[in-house]
């Protein structure tokens, strides 16, 4: 018989189609989930440019050619602050030469100027000075200055050399290259006879006379001199004055007090009337055979800013008054941010 053959060709024929049919009902098994990927990060904020630091206020005083045209007032404190309405010394007196001229230092407030050119006149008068040497006052807007002094900044400071002034006009060469004359002794705690005179006591005495001079800064030598040559003095309230100090043994510095009318000059304490011969003087004199040992280096010291000397040192160096200045600042329009160009 054929029909098993025949049933078994049907079986063979239909097979594809069961098993079709049996995957289509047979669910098919998930995949496998794929292994997840980081997350992308959020590309980074470029980072804000940095301020850069404000200029240091000596650089912005140093630049000043020219005083501020402005009524005179000395503003802030001798070691931190400025100087409007400043008046210049005339490089040649009758009785004084400026030094330095390269510096630009012969400016100060009206009074110091009055007053020195009035010591150089008395002094080579009645006390036999040939005349003075005059070393550094102020810039002419005051403020901080590129070298040198801590104060000098408010127009009330001048330093007078103690070398004589010779009898003849010094060149602009002389004047920049000629040196001072030390007073000390090889010992330094006492001044060299040689070339400390009597006229050096007068001419000292005659500073410190006026009433508008509040101190006088002289090495300790040269304060322990003074005292010895004044030792049978009755009237001794001018010693006071003379202060000893390190260094300024080459010149003395006359600081003169806030000027009438001047409500933002910042003065000193008084000297008091002790004639600073006694105690003071000899701790002084220990200090300069033995002076203290340096201690370790500190942080550097940041030189001042603008921000950081009184409101209206702004206005002198605009050259407007104050008030006009405030308004202009506050006027003005807000800089923007420019990107740094690399080079």
């Amino acid at each position: 018989m054929r029909f098993p053959s025949v049933v078994a060709a049907a079986c063979l024929v239909a097979l594809p189609a069961l098993l079709a049919a049996q995957d289509a009902d047979t669910p098919v098994p998930p995949s496998e989930p794929e292994a997840a990927k980081p997350a992308k990060k959020a590309p980074a904020k470029a980072k804000a440019a940095k301020k850069p630091p404000p200029p240091p206020a000596k650089q912005l005083f140093g630049a000043a050619k020219t005083p501020a045209p402005l009524a005179a007032r000395a503003i802030g404190f001798y070691a931190k602050g400025c100087l409007a309405g400043a008046a210049a010394l005339p490089i040649d007196g009758s009785a004084w030469q400026a030094m330095r001229l390269s510096r630009n230092r012969n400016w100060g407030h009206p009074e110091l100027i009055a007053l020195v050119e009035k010591l150089a006149v008395e002094a080579k008068r009645h006390d036999g000075w040939p005349g003075l040497l005059v070393g550094d006052l102020s810039q002419p807007r005051g403020g901080p200055m590129l070298t040198g002094h801590t104060s000098h900044q408010v127009g009330l400071d001048a330093d007078i050399w103690f070398t004589p002034m010779p009898a003849r006009r010094l060149t602009e060469k002389e004047r920049e290259e000629l040196s001072a004359t030390s007073m000390l002794a090889p010992d330094i705690v006492s001044v060299n006879r040689e070339v400390w005179t009597d006229a050096h006591l007068r001419l000292l005495k005659r500073a410190a006379s006026y009433k508008q001079v509040e101190r006088i800064l002289v090495h300790p030598a040269i304060k322990k001199a003074v005292c010895e040559a004044s030792s049978q003095d009755k009237d001794r309230a001018w010693l006071s004055k003379i202060r000893p100090i390190w260094g300024h043994y080459y010149h003395f510095h006359i600081r003169i007090a806030c000027p009438k009318g001047n409500a933002n000059c910042e003065g000193q304490p008084s000297v008091g009337g002790d004639d600073g011969c006694g105690a003071e003087l000899k701790r002084w004199l220990a200090l300069v055979k033995n002076p203290p040992k340096p201690g370790p280096p500190g942080p550097e010291k940041r030189p001042l800013t603008l921000d950081q000397l009184p409101a209206d040192c702004r206005a002198v160096l605009a050259g407007t008054p104050p008030s006009k200045a405030a308004k202009q600042a506050k006027s003005a329009p807000k800089a923007t941010a420019k990107k740094a160009t690399v080079k």
